[in-house]
């Protein structure tokens, strides 16, 4: 049995431009999924990470919104003022909010919605779940960096040093710690979310200070540490049959 698969293009208001996706699977819970840096909607595709969930996707029990991304005109956008970044990736969150989630209730009327992604995948599935927690039902975020701005190994700082109150609320390690008791926060502690990354890489550390952040606000999440550094496909192949 092949997995059913339907491709959509149309004019995005929020972006002023054409976007792409692809869905996977007929029924079950709806799963947006963010793709790598820069990366397009058919990676998650190409990775054959489709493949590994072929046995979730035909009974049913998941659907797959894999859209594409527009890092490119946002965060790595290396000739944009930091500012012009992170409002350019606002009007992503739009896109995602106001025209993916209504097409994809539309398609599947399935009232659970997980936030997924890899890497900066990872960061985009956590980032609008936590901001917009109502919107949502689970986390799967995978090898993911949760401070933009953060300068380690080959990773560099997306804002070139610049900070301001867009760029904090955007940062999930800046504003978790920050949180304070309102209705907000009761809907992220009422979040599944399961976070994964490799023991080797060099954003553990991120890692595992976001999930102590969360452990202080009482969010209870489940944090996986992998052996190795667990950054690649073939590891989140073996990851999204555990956790998705």
């Amino acid at each position: 049995m092949s997995i059913v698969r339907h491709y959509h293009l149309w004019y995005s208001s929020a972006l002023r431009r054409e976007m792409e996706l692809l869905v996977f699977g007929h029924a079950g819970a709806r799963v947006i999924v963010f793709p790598t840096k820069a990366g397009r909607f058919f990676d998650y595709e190409n990775w054959r990470l489709v493949e590994a969930l072929k046995p979730k996707l035909e009974a049913g029990y998941i659907q797959l919104f894999c859209v594409d991304s527009v890092d490119a005109e946002s965060f790595y956008c290396d000739w944009c003022v930091p500012q012009d970044r992170t409002r350019r990736h606002l009007l992503f969150e739009r896109y995602i909010l106001g025209e993916v989630l209504p097409f994809s209730q539309h398609c599947n009327p399935n009232p659970f919605v997980i936030a997924h992604g890899c890497s900066l995948g990872a960061y985009h599935a956590l980032n609008i779940a936590f901001r917009h927690p109502q919107h949502f039902h689970k986390v799967v975020a995978l090898s993911g960096r949760y401070d933009l701005g953060l300068s380690v190994g080959g990773y560099r700082d997306l804002f070139d040093g610049y900070r301001d109150a867009l760029i904090v609320e955007n940062t999930p390690n800046h504003y978790i710690p920050r949180l304070s008791e309102t209705e907000r926060l009761e809907r992220i502690r009422a979040l599944e979310i399961t976070i994964a990354i490799g023991r080797e890489d060099v954003l553990l550390q991120n890692n595992l200070e976001l999930s102590q952040a969360m452990t202080r606000q009482k969010i209870n999440h489940h944090l996986y540490i992998w052996d190795e550094e667990a950054h690649r496909s073939r590891y989140w192949r073996q990851m999204v049959k555990h956790y998705l």
